[in-house]
Formats: structure tokens, sequence, C-alpha cells
């Protein structure tokens, strides 16, 4: 971990920057892997799941069998921790819905807009060390709520060529109407262009190694859009003397577990629990089974004895961490000041395993800084808005002037005359 006491604002910069990704190479990786699976279909995915994943799959859509299996191989508990956390995603997320308003703008112009769900989407959740199920309730919930047809679901298959009952379970429960078994670029590809099994998709969903996230980037060369630009996972913990220092170190390594290019950031304004929480990060790390990446992850991470909670928010809305946690005193008195984040925990008992998993918020988040200008999946990103507008006569006669106006300004005589030969219509039926 690198440890930085007081560091001046000039220093800043240099501590808010991320690992860095070899860009190049992997750009030309991937644009081998869409030509292959644009020309080959299936067989591509075939040959890339021998070849990445090690193993052969000739068929590879998930049977409905296999998912009738599924449900069977996981325990009782865990359905029921699934069932409690789609009860509260569903419901976070259902109070998105907004109802029609329609407004008249100028007496007789009305104006509306409607949402009209994107009709074919894909959702990518990543399997290998860690099958992200809770990521199949965050993108199919919203999916579902929101009216899509289709819900496309691809995740790399195990050493046995099957994809983890858990992943299985939770897709059949929230709506997926497809499941396939291909992971990494070649996944994203193939619901960019589709192939013989899987659909063409019209929006990608979901997390994913360097390589799915620079595929993701790659499709929109190919009209299809994506959730966000995102990266490895990331969180920042602002903590004061009242900030207890286990609760600290354990929602560090929480992301840190995610894997090697994770990145945590600690800030803390005071000594005492600034240097408890590094120790206890030292503890901690030793009884984790995932501690080979969190350990990698904490080369990159810093933890950062500041001055004030003020300076520390600052700080933050630079950086603009995917998860922001506020152990602070009177945390409310700095929710105002938060510009930059994808999620924010308040307070000591809320951890960020709580938003990842199970409290309703949405878990899918702009990394990588983007979150100051993108947000999280919410219902919205699986929606377009249309607007709508009906004039009546009244409407287009006490609006028409002003557009001939503007056209004729623009020099757009043909928007003009779509105007005038309509008042001029109204003037003839009153003679």
């Amino acid at each position: 971990m690198l440890i930085n006491k007081y560091p001046q604002k000039e220093e800043w910069a240099n501590l808010v920057q991320r690992p860095t990704l070899k860009r190049e190479e992997i750009s030309k990786t991937i644009e081998d892997i869409f030509t292959k699976v644009q020309k080959n279909g299936d067989q591509a995915l075939i040959n890339f799941n021998k070849k990445f994943d090690n193993i052969e799959i000739q068929d590879i859509e998930v049977s409905e069998n296999e998912i009738i299996k599924a449900e069977k191989l996981i325990t009782e508990d865990l359905k029921k921790a699934i069932q409690q956390a789609k009860e509260n995603i569903t419901k976070f997320h259902a109070s998105q819905i907004v109802d029609i308003q329609k407004i008249e703008t100028t007496k007789g112009v009305i104006c509306w807009r409607e949402n009209r769900a994107i009709e074919k989407v894909g959702i990518y959740i990543p399997g290998g060390t860690a099958p992200l199920f809770s990521t199949v309730l965050m993108l199919a919930i919203p999916a579902q709520l929101a009216g899509c047809k289709e819900v496309i679901l691809c995740s790399p298959p195990d050493k046995n060529g099957n994809i983890n009952p858990a992943i299985l379970y939770t897709a059949q429960l929230c709506g997926v109407t497809k499941i396939f078994k291909t992971g990494g670029a070649q996944a994203i590809a193939a619901m960019t262009f589709g192939t013989e099994s899987i659909p063409n998709v019209y929006k990608i969903f979901g997390p994913g190694n360097q390589y799915v996230v620079a595929a993701k980037e790659f499709a929109q060369n190919y009209g299809v859009a994506i959730d966000m630009p995102a990266g490895p996972s990331e969180v920042l913990v602002i903590a004061d003397e009242q900030a207890n220092p286990d609760f600290c170190a354990a929602d560090l390594l929480s992301q840190a577990e995610h894997g090697s290019d994770s990145q945590v950031i600690f800030l803390s304004t005071d000594n005492d629990i600034f240097n408890q929480t590094i120790e206890e990060v030292n503890q901690q790390i030793k009884a984790l089974p995932r501690n080979e990446f969190a350990k990698n992850a904490l080369k990159s991470s810093h933890f950062i004895l500041i001055n004030t909670i003020e300076e520390a928010i600052d700080f933050s809305n630079i950086y603009a961490p995917e998860h922001l946690i506020l152990a602070v005193e009177n945390f409310e008195n700095y929710i105002p000041f938060i510009q930059n984040a994808g999620s924010v925990f308040l307070g000591n008992y809320s951890c960020e395993s709580a938003g990842d998993y199970a409290s309703g918020t949405n878990h899918t988040l702009p990394t990588n800084g983007f979150a100051k200008n993108y947000s999280g999946v919410s219902l919205d990103s699986f929606v377009k808005k249309i607007t709508f507008q009906n004039l009546s006569k009244e409407g287009i006669q006490n609006l028409g002037k002003t557009i001939e106006i503007m056209a004729e300004a623009e020099g757009l005589t043909a928007h003009k005359n779509a105007v005038s030969i309509r008042l001029k219509q109204l003037e003839n039926d009153k003679k």
C-alpha cells in the first residue's frame, strides 16, 4: 500500500491516477476476436471456449433441463437470500417509473415524453473466480420492469462446461429469455453481431475484466450502445475519529479482493484511526481466500492522512470513485458537497456490500473516474425516451409567427413554408 501524510493539493493529481492498462495491445486482440466472431459465428465461440476456458462445448445455449437442474444444486438459504434481494431491488427500481406529464407550453401546444423499452438487451455476467449472480439481479430486474422483450445473458462456462447454478437460478427468476455459455470479449462480439444461436442486441450491460470493457467500447463502433465505460472495481473511504477501523479495513478489502487491478483509497483526518485501519487491513487480509488478488490491488492503493473532511470530499470529487463511504460523524452535512460518485454509503453501518447485494440500489456503477459524467445503471438505462407534441389550430396560430421568424433567420425557407401554408389555410377557412 502507498502511504501519504498530508499531501499538498498539487500532489493530488498523481494520487488520483488509476493503474494503467495496456490499451494498444488489448485493442488489437479485441479487433481480431470481433472479426472472427463476425465471420464464423457459433464456431468462433466454440473455438474461443476451447482456447480461453479449455472446454469443448458444441451447444452453447443453456437448455431448460440445465436450468431445472441448477435450481436443485443451490441451497434453500441461498434461494431465500436471492429472493429477498430481488424484492428490495425491484422495490427500489420500480419507484423510478414515472407518470406521463403533458405540458401546455403555449396555448394549444401540448408536449410530453413517453418511455419505450429497449427491445433487445444483452447482459454479461462474469464467471471465473467470482460468478456474479448478484449482477443478474441488478441488470435483469430493471430490464424486466422496463419491459424489454429479449434479455440475452452470456457467461463463461466452468471447467465442466456449465454455468454456475446460482447464475442460472437467478436468471430464470428474473425473466432472462436466453442464456449462453460464452464469456470474454467474444461474448460481447456475439451480442454485437449475432450468431446462429445468439441474437444481436441493441445495448450491452455488465462488468468484466479489461478485455470485456474494451470489447464493450469497441462494440459501439457497430451501433450497439453500452451501459457505461467502466474498469476495475474501486472504493474510497473517508473516516474521522469516530470511524471503526475494523469496519474500514473490511470495506477496503471487500473491493480489493475483486481483482489485482482493483484500487482502494482510504482518507482519514485522525492519525489513530489511520494507523489502526492499516494494521487491521494487514490482519484481515491473511484470512481471505482471495488474498493474492487483494495484496496485488493494495500495491496501487493509497492510504492518505488528510487535514479535514472538507478536503477529503474535495479529493474524492476529483477521484470520482465508483463507491464512496462516509464513515464520519454528521455525514448529512457533507451530502450536498458530493459531486462525483457512483454510489454513496453513509455512516459506520452502511457497508458497500449492502449495495452490492441486497439494499436495493444498483451495483453496476461507473469506475475509472467516469462518475464525473456517468450515472450507475437504473431503470432509465433500459428505456428510450420519445417526445410527442400536438398543435391545435389555435396552437399553430399562437406559435406560427415565432417559427417563421426563426426559420427565415436560419435561411431554411421550407421550414418556414411548413408553417406559412397552414396559417394561410386557416386564414382562408375564416373567409
